[in-house]
């Protein structure tokens, strides 16, 4: 068996990227920086969507202000922050870098000022045609200064043709491809817009009289004490001012539904709403049609703590085999991936686990993971195991092999990257070092989210290659900061 501390010097990445977290907030009486400290609370509870940069923009009716910084949520704002930010509108962005790189420069939420409007973006997601439209912009007169799609959709919202905010918002989805789920601002009137494929989620809640809130996420509704109502529909646009919440349909009615089906694998918290269900309870079934589908003789089922938690529980109840906890997290180190320099990849795979010898010690484990990406970090896991004791180590993953690099909000790998690409499920098994290996398949994983094998309403092409549109095999998340560089030195 390879011996697992050789891939410590790879890139440690065994799961997916996030992506982002927006929250939007609208408090009818609100005074001082109401609207931006449930914001701020708000993101704090979507930190797991995204730990390189946060920011705030908030409307008291009179004028517009934003502040961002890079960091973590609580790093990222002081009180006096808060303070400069009075209002009864906010909006709140959590950032992964998909498109642009890990800079100040790209931290958002964004603003522009349109001719009839100025207004604060904050998106969630990746559009695939930004080059394009950033052309559009230029011919409007509009300069983008960053490398961000989102800066372009944030220009493109402001200076669409229209009167209205459905006029508006139906250019805009009519001219975006790809995935979106924002939350904008204006200095007194919030929306909520979710792309017509609903690849990223957008959840709904009111917040005590006469206010709303909107989240990537139920949960951040949950911290925040707002009520959660239901989940933005694929191609909803929601526009809440003095006069109430009002809703516009998909001006693309005949968008294909594609929810990202790795939200209920990996990316949102347990406590979550998706697709009208808890997604601990979806990830338990995913553990429970595993053990249905690739049983084993053992002793003990153990998690690879956090994400995979609730699918361990199921695997344990459907094979009768005890469960256990073999690994301790430490919590301070954040997702190993979150941090794109490639020191502190290794530096967080070395000190993210440790495990329990007076648990493993003589037993055969089934260790049940989310998902294996480029399958650095799971030899590390395994010898963590073996060391400590542990007879056997069978490895059960509630995801299907990843075969295909996302497009819409998620940065995964390149195909060639990835450990599935070109070897079979025994050959992944021998390359990670375990005494067996199996993947949910994608069959079973749709039935355990929507009851429904057939996978209707759900992007997983990271499995399948079955795209909702059209996408180049592969794309580069710095190409439009490449172009703009390169513009600047013609």
């Amino acid at each position: 068996m390879p011996s697992a501390d050789r891939y410590l010097a790879a890139d440690a990445t065994d799961s997916p990227h996030e992506e982002c977290g927006v929250v939007g907030v609208y408090l009818p009486t609100a005074t001082d920086s109401d609207a931006a400290r449930v914001a701020f609370f708000g993101i704090f509870a979507l930190q797991h969507r995204g730990q390189e940069s946060a920011g705030l923009a908030a409307g008291d009716g009179r004028s517009l202000r934003r502040f961002t910084n890079v960091g973590l949520v609580s790093n990222a704002f002081r009180q006096e922050d808060l303070d400069r930010l009075p209002g009864h509108v906010a909006i709140g962005h959590t950032r992964y870098s998909t498109q642009g790189s890990s800079t100040a420069l790209n931290a958002q939420p964004f603003v522009s000022r349109g001719p009839s409007i100025e207004l604060a973006l904050a998106h969630n997601g990746n559009v695939i045609n930004a080059a394009e439209l950033r052309e559009r912009l230029a011919e409007w007169g509009v300069t983008c200064t960053t490398g961000s799609d989102s800066e372009v959709v944030t220009h493109l919202l402001a200076w669409a043709p229209g009167d209205t905010w459905e006029e508006k918002t139906s250019y805009l989805m009519r001219s975006l491809q790809g995935a979106y789920s924002l939350v904008v601002a204006t200095k007194d009137t919030l929306l909520g817009i979710r792309d017509p494929h609903g690849v990223r989620p957008l959840a709904l809640g009111r917040y005590g009289p006469g206010g709303w809130v909107i989240a990537s996420e139920s949960c951040a509704l949950d911290h925040v004490g707002a009520q959660f109502v239901r989940e933005i529909e694929p191609g909803e646009t929601v526009v809440i001012d003095r006069d109430g919440l009002r809703s516009f349909p998909s001006p693309v009615p005949d968008a294909r539904v594609a929810h990202c089906v790795f939200e209920h694998i990996y990316f949102a918290r347990p406590d979550s709403i998706l697709d009208g269900q808890l997604t601990h309870s979806a990830r338990v079934r995913m553990g429970v049609a595993l053990a249905k589908e690739y049983a084993v003789e053992a002793d003990l089922v153990i998690p690879v703590p956090d994400s995979a938690n609730s699918a361990a529980v199921g695997y344990a109840e459907a094979s009768g085999i005890p469960f256990g906890f073999g690994l301790i997290k430490n919590r301070y180190v954040g997702r190993t991936f979150i941090e794109p320099d490639q020191r502190f990849r290794e530096l967080g795979v070395r000190t993210k686990f440790n495990p329990l010898p007076e648990v493993l010690a003589g037993k055969r484990v089934v260790v049940v993971d989310d998902s294996i990406v480029r399958g650095t970090t799971t030899p590390h896991v395994i010898g963590l195991l073996r060391r400590a004791g542990a007879a056997e180590v069978h490895v059960r993953v509630c995801a299907p092999p990843i075969l295909n690099p996302c497009h819409f909000g998620v940065d995964m790998a390149t195909k060639d990257e990835f450990i599935a690409t070109g070897r079979t499920v025994e050959e992944i098994c021998e390359e990670i070092g375990a005494d067996s290996l199996a993947y949910l398949s994608v069959e079973s994983l749709h039935e355990a989210v929507n009851n429904d094998r057939s996978g209707a309403g759900f992007c997983d092409a990271c499995f399948t290659g079955n795209y909702p549109i059209p996408v180049q095999l592969q794309m580069d998340k710095l190409s439009l900061e490449r172009t703009i560089h390169h513009t600047s030195a013609d």
